[in-house]
């Protein structure tokens, strides 16, 4: 019986080599874009599962509210760590990780900057999963001065990994740090990205208010993380609250590091986090995608059985019963969905490279025996679920009647096929409005005033200690060369998402409040204003002809001035801390400036505080350059800089790179919606033209008589051409408002955005019309033009 029904199927499959062909290429794109979406999702939500002890590890986070100011912080301060293990039985371990142990390596001859180094506590080998390939996790950090190095690393420093342990590696300034372990390189699936390791003291303390660890506990088993989260106002009671004043709603919280990646969006993130909605908006236009192809299919298909009424009527009476007709057909729908399962196969590993470059992933396909049983598996199911309604409802025809080809009312299959038809171009059109929005926001972001100029604007950090002190004698012999417009020294780089913020206590009615505010707190010399290009609004700038500047003066910006009430905010007084043990300085606004981003715009403008740089301070300069002169100035950057510091090589970041670095999520988000949505068009458009075939086939005795009367070819058109328009227009009425739903909550994580403009929709609308127009009067035409004669001799 099998045999016999893949004989017949292949007969039908020959006979009907349009309409085959055309299900087969739609089913394949839809199956391969749903395998690629597949294998971007799983990778998503595997982050961090590869720890054995993955369900017992959580990370410390807090939030504090109080009035005029908030933060919600990934890091913490040195002694939450083993306060907490010392007072909660739940705690098994405890580490803390401090992501600033960056340095210019070298060995010998080879000197490497590597800024992905981790300090960390001995114990981050009992809580972390890390393989070590050469070493003793147990030791490796346990002594002062201990690196711990990747696989990768050793092999770029020493030639072999496995060479590597008790080398000597020196850091600036000549500090030695021994190789004590090489481990297998960090999975990319992890939210810690690290090359190297680092001994953090043993005993390292700073105070509660130094945020710039991040602190992981190690729970101990059958402990649930929420009941010891419950315990925490306690903690706050007895650690927290005498630093941090009266006043403050705080909040500690613990996450499962397996939640990390997709559902925590907090300040100073180890490193770039995904985005949970974003995932399942993926997931959804992959299924819709692969929805619009089996739609074709079953249209296709349903629209096929006309022609089959005949051998239904003729198999039913010589004795075909329901059940062999349905297998016969599913038999059929299984063979096309393989068939379509195979140029899947194909089309993913063509196109997964591409997709790993857009959604910046290194995702694979697995091994043949892996593939192949995917493929057959889901050809499988796929081809039951899209073939099941075609296939009952042609077994469903009774034998007289299919005999003399009479179906009976037609009416409920007729509105079943439309409304697949919407259902396809509904989501067309959404996911073509969606991609118009996304494009729209990223080019809003990326040319929208900052409050400088960021253009031709490079910085580098300054490793070398002696360097430092002497930034000012490094600006003037930059300045010597006209390539070079402008030189400034400063804590950060802007850009980055990392200024950071500070307690401090502003004059109000007179006297200095006692409730501190969290600001952004930003080192700068006097040149900072005149490099950025930034406005003065009022006052005056640094000077280094005050000496009293350094210390004793600020620069506020509008937010600031805005936010305290200030009306004549020159001259007012500024109290802050010098030290961790809470002693104070005071300084008085000088200046006030006109607001400028420090972070990218998915962050309203903070309040900002301006300070002079100590010399120890000033680690990172920026350059303005000449335009067009990037290669020239580089060159003369880098050779003025090696009189100063012969061995070091600088690492040069363009400003307007670090911000768009920021966006990099976005814009990949975009890369693929634009990509699926092309696919969904393509997709659509094959159903809509194999579909206008058919019409155009059913009808080609009228359009023989039209033509005969008079008909132009114009009007034969239109009369094939209205009914799918018809469609296309209820789908624009019904996508509009899913894709401005779903707009508007993707642009909610931007504070500074574009508004959702009604024209986008009009615009959608109107490309999904011009490319059904454009599919549909492709076979209008060449019915129309058809010699009438032939028409009319059609049976």
């Amino acid at each position: 019986m099998l045999s016999n029904h893949i004989k017949i199927t292949v007969r039908t499959f020959w006979k009907n080599k349009l309409f085959s062909g055309l299900n087969v290429v739609g089913l394949g794109i839809g199956m391969a874009a749903v395998w690629l979406m597949v294998l971007y999702v799983l990778n998503e939500v595997s982050y961090d599962r590869f720890h054995t002890n993955a369900d017992r590890i959580v990370r410390v986070v807090h939030y504090a509210q109080w009035p005029g100011g908030n933060l919600k912080l990934a890091p913490t301060s040195a002694p939450y760590a083993q306060a907490l293990k010392n007072d909660y039985p739940e705690v098994e371990k405890a580490v803390r990780l401090n992501p600033e142990g960056g340095d210019v390596l070298t060995f010998q001859d080879k000197k490497i900057e590597v800024n992905d180094i981790y300090f960390a506590d001995k114990s981050v080998f009992d809580v972390f999963t890390f393989p070590f390939l050469y070493g003793d996790p147990a030791t490796a950090l346990s002594k002062p001065q201990s690196i711990v190095v990747s696989k990768s690393l050793a092999a770029t420093l020493f030639g072999d990994a496995s060479k590597a342990i008790g080398k000597v590696i020196e850091l600036s300034n000549h500090f030695p740090n021994t190789v004590t372990g090489v481990i297998e390189d960090v999975p990319t699936n992890s939210h810690l990205q690290f090359r190297a390791l680092r001994s953090l003291p043993e005993n390292y303390t700073n105070g509660w208010q130094a945020f710039e660890l991040y602190t992981y506990l190690l729970l101990t088993e059958g402990s649930n993380y929420k009941t010891l989260e419950a315990k925490m106002p306690g903690f706050f009671q007895k650690y927290v609250k005498k630093e941090i004043g009266e006043g403050v709603d705080y909040r500690m919280e613990f996450q499962p590091i397996t939640s990390i990646h997709l559902h925590s969006h907090l300040d100073y993130e180890l490193s770039a986090n995904g985005n949970a909605n974003t995932v399942y908006i993926f997931a959804v236009v992959a299924l819709l995608i692969l929805i619009i192809a089996c739609i074709n299919y079953v249209n296709l298909y349903t629209a096929r059985a006309l022609k089959r009424t005949r051998e239904v009527g003729v198999r039913k009476a010589i004795g075909s019963h329901r059940g062999q007709l349905v297998g016969q057909f599913l038999t059929e729908s299984m063979l096309m969905t393989l068939l379509a399962g195979f140029v899947s196969a194909l089309l993913a590993k063509v196109a997964l490279p591409y997709f790993n470059q857009i959604a910046d992933k290194s995702l694979s396909l697995g091994g043949l025996p892996t593939t192949l049983l995917t493929v057959l598996v889901f050809s499988l199911v796929i081809g039951v679920l899209s073939g099941l309604y075609p296939a009952l409802r042609l077994s469903s025809f009774r034998p007289v009647a299919a005999l003399q080809g009479q179906l009976g009312s037609q009416a409920g299959s007729i509105v079943f096929k439309q409304g697949l038809v919407v259902f396809q171009f509904v989501a067309t059109i959404a996911l073509i409005a969606c991609s118009g929005i996304v494009y729209r926001q990223m080019r809003f972001v990326m040319s929208k005033d900052l409050g400088f100029n960021k253009e031709q604007v490079l910085t580098f950090h300054i490793n070398s200690e002696d360097v430092r002190q002497r930034v000012d004698a490094l600006k003037e012999a930059l300045l010597r060369n006209p390539v070079v417009q402008g030189a400034s020294g400063a804590s950060n780089p802007i850009g980055n998402n990392n200024i950071g913020g500070n307690g401090m206590f502003f004059e109000q009615n007179g006297a200095i409040s006692a409730t501190s505010q969290v600001v952004q707190k930003f080192s700068v010399d006097s040149d900072f204003i005149n490099t950025m290009q930034i406005k003065l609004l009022g006052g005056r700038n640094f000077s280094e002809s005050f000496k009293s500047d350094l210390q004793s003066a600020v620069l506020v910006n509008e937010t600031l001035v805005k936010q305290l009430g200030w009306t004549q905010p020159v001259g007012k007084r500024v109290r802050y801390y010098i030290d961790n043990e809470k002693h104070t300085a005071d300084a008085r606004v000088v200046g006030v400036v006109k607001d400028f981003h420090t972070y990218s715009l998915q962050h309203k403008i903070e309040p900002l505080v301006l300070q002079m740089p100590l010399p120890a301070e000033k680690d990172n300069v920026y350059v303005r350059i000449q335009p067009e002169k990037a290669s020239e100035a580089m060159g003369y950057i880098q050779s003025v800089y090696r009189t100063f510091d012969p061995a070091s090589t600088l690492d040069f970041h363009f400003l307007d790179e670090n911000f768009s670095k920021q966006y990099k999520a976005e814009q990949k988000q975009g890369e693929v919606l634009l990509t699926f949505t092309i696919l969904a068009v393509l997709i659509a458009c094959l159903g809509l033209f194999g579909l206008a075939a058919f019409a155009a086939e059913q009808r080609t005795k009228e359009i023989g008589v039209r033509k005969v009367l008079g008909a132009s070819v114009i009007s034969i058109v239109t009369l094939l051409s209205k009914d799918f328009l018809k469609l296309v227009v209820i789908a624009i009425v019904i996508a509009t408002p899913i894709a401005w739903y779903a707009m508007s909550q993707w642009l909610h994580d931007f504070a500074y955005k574009q508004p959702i403009s009604w024209w986008v929709f009009a615009l959608a609308g109107l490309l999904a019309m011009i490319i059904a127009l454009a599919t549909v009067s492709f076979q209008s035409l060449k019915a129309a033009l058809a010699n009438p004669v032939k028409s009319l001799r059609s049976e």
